[in-house]
């Protein structure tokens, strides 16, 4: 082998030792977890003791058959239809106002932020305490039952503050991919006769279309992980109106122990995740072919 050759087989060598460590994390906290789950959906382990049986389908059936699961998914659904379109419409409206404004720009960026950076237990605390408490909270102080002990409104409820702590991010990030637009475009435009409107349709939208559709697609993903806003404000109540398939699994999982059904239905979650991830990889090649 020739000094280059040895050279670039070095070079190789020590590119794969770099990615190394973030492969051997990935497989670790990834690849095995997923296969473990594949697996335990087709038992009945209860997650105590070492004994299982392998059941084949059974439990997906007893998902599918049970009316918990038809609640818990057209919640979901709603869970994505509710935020693919309020948190990004205020977040778009927020990024545009923010381009406009230079003075305080940043400050700005850090309060939309900032409920986004604070953990979820600290927003749902803040939300119980002082907005949704009906005794010293301010629906409380205007005689109002605040919206998470309704059955009718209860999921709403819990969106409203997840839908809070989200739009913040999604301003951030709009911001930042329409400052990125060329100028050129915008001032001849501008120089065209076009309003604000036109502006923004035909030179930003388009400029900004691929981080809309990442944005797009993680948050149906992230829509049907929805968990930790539900769990704390309604525990999936009343009367299971609010129950969403995070807490689905999560009560099959550490209510009766049935972590085979928890496992199934957290495939089920990840076909969602999928589906949504091969639309976006369709909807990019699509994109670069045009």
């Amino acid at each position: 082998m020739s000094q280059y050759g040895r050279m670039a087989r070095r070079r190789e060598l020590i590119g794969y030792g770099l990615i190394a460590p973030a492969l051997i994390l990935s497989i670790g906290i990834v690849v095995v977890p997923g296969i473990f789950t594949v697996v335990l959906s087709f038992t009945d382990w209860s997650g105590i003791g070492p004994s299982y049986n392998f059941i084949g389908l059974q439990n997906f059936r007893d998902i599918l058959a049970d009316n918990v699961f038809g609640t818990a998914l057209l919640n979901n659904i709603k869970w994505v239809v509710l935020f693919l379109t309020v948190p990004a419409i205020i977040g778009l409206l927020t990024a545009t106002l923010l381009l406009r404004r230079r003075k305080m720009r940043t400050f700005f960026q850090v309060i939309y932020l900032m409920p986004y950076v604070l953990a979820p237990v600290v927003n749902a605390l803040v939300w119980q305490t002082i907005i949704y408490n009906p005794n010293g909270g301010i629906f409380g102080f205007f005689g109002l039952q605040p919206p998470t002990a309704s059955v009718r409104t209860s999921l709403y409820g819990a969106a409203i503050v997840d839908m809070w702590h989200y739009f913040g991010f999604l301003t951030v990030v709009y911001l930042g991919a329409m400052r990125q637009t060329p100028m050129d475009q915008v001032e001849a435009a501008v120089v065209d006769g076009a309003g604000s409107w036109k502006v923004f349709r035909h030179v930003y939208l388009p400029s900004i279309r691929p981080t809309l559709l990442l944005m797009g697609v993680m948050t149906v993903i992230f829509s049907f992980l929805a968990f930790d806003y539900v769990y704390l404000l309604t525990q999936g109540g009343p009367a299971r109106s609010s129950e969403v398939m995070g807490t689905y699994a999560y009560a099959f999982a550490f209510s009766s122990f049935e972590f085979g059904k928890a496992a199934a239905v957290g495939l089920i979650m990840s076909f969602f995740g999928l589906i949504a991830s091969c639309v976006y990889t369709w909807l990019s090649r699509r994109d670069v072919t045009e």
